[in-house]
């Protein structure tokens, strides 16, 4: 969810690799994953940071050919994952994180997506909505590569997703060679930011600002908008079957709906605090972090929430969990640890 500035202009830092920085580790760090029983944050400057003892000691990245903020990161196995960020960049690795390829920049996302915007304005000549998408493809365009993708996830080895600011999404068929604009697909004509993707299989959850939140059931061919009681920023959402889904975001503010996103329910937390992230853990628990270092769990399938013992920094961003049941925090000061047996349930 950062939108920041850097501090230089976009297109240097899309050429810049990124250096050796003896603060890495205390860097904000954007997003963390799991690959295998690796550990893999990713944060600011292009910084890249790499865990082999279930996050005790971490050492940077060697090669990252970037030096934007880096805000998100998923790995499909243990070798192959992916990494989205300012400037409209996606990364790949196809070795546990050691180096990384650019795979995408903003500069070819505006072109792809004008691309697509053009043929269905020819394709509906008259169409005012058509034309209205072409014209913001084409600021797109004219703008440059300044809009940052937010959140990616790949289905497999081929399949994946990278959303971010303004309604960016596009796709991937064939393991990041190509992408296709998904602007056609989702019904998001105002273009309002979308913040995460996630998918459970076929099922792939989009959420965003105002109230967004998208689903698809068929691995993204098409997807249909959820209505949802909160107007407001959602910064996730999970399917924790093809029934239950639960978002969260602003204000902390969760809801779970249990038919589908027909109907939903808001669960009280006791505080009004944003929540950045969620996941679902080995054990089918629901863990869910805020802003102010508050780490919630639900073992009823997310009916409700209780905190989990201890103190974590504030400023979370992101939640992976180990082959060992380790969970890595991901946050405004780096990336800390949180040994399984913390993750009992207290009461409030």
């Amino acid at each position: 969810m950062v939108l920041a500035t850097e501090t230089q202009a976009v297109p240097d830092l899309l050429e810049a690799p990124a250096g050796a920085d003896v603060r890495a580790q205390q860097s904000p760090q954007l997003s963390v994953a799991a690959a295998g029983s690796r550990f893999v944050g990713v944060g600011v400057r292009g910084l890249v940071l790499l865990s082999d003892d279930a996050g005790r000691t971490w050492r940077q990245a060697g090669a990252v050919p970037v030096s934007v903020a880096l805000t998100d990161v998923h790995f499909v196995t243990s070798t192959d994952g992916w990494a989205v960020g300012h400037g409209g960049v996606v990364l790949q690795t196809t070795d546990g994180g050691e180096t990384w390829l650019r795979r995408l920049d903003g500069r070819e996302a505006a072109r792809i997506v004008f691309e697509d915007a053009r043929a269905r304005a020819d394709a509906d000549a008259g169409d005012a909505a058509a034309a209205r998408a072409l014209r913001d493809a084409q600021r797109l365009v004219e703008e440059g590569p300044d809009k940052p993708f937010l959140g990616v996830h790949f289905l497999d080895g081929q399949r994946g997703f990278a959303v971010g600011a303004y309604g960016l999404a596009l796709a991937t068929g064939d393991g990041g060679r190509s992408w296709h604009s998904l602007t056609g697909r989702i019904p998001n004509p105002r273009g309002k930011h979308l913040y995460t993707v996630r998918a459970s299989g076929a099922d792939v959850l989009i959420a965003g600002e105002q109230g967004a939140l998208f689903r698809s059931l068929d691995g993204g061919q098409r997807f249909s908008a959820i209505e949802t009681p909160y107007p407001g920023t959602w910064f996730g959402a999970l399917a924790l079957d093809r029934d239950t889904l639960l978002a969260y975001g602003l204000r902390g503010n969760v809801w779970r709906s249990a038919d589908g996103g027909t109907s939903w329910r808001q669960i009280e937390l006791g505080q009004a605090v944003t929540l950045t992230s969620g996941s679902v853990l080995a054990d089918r628990s629901i863990v869910l972090a805020d802003e102010s270092g508050r780490l919630l769990r639900s073992v009823d399938g997310a009916r409700s929430f209780t905190p989990v013992a201890g103190s974590f920094p504030a400023g979370l961003t992101g939640i992976a969990q180990g082959d060992d049941g380790t969970l890595v925090l991901s946050g405004a000061r780096g990336l800390s640890r949180v040994e399984p047996a913390r993750l009992a349930v207290e009461s409030r």
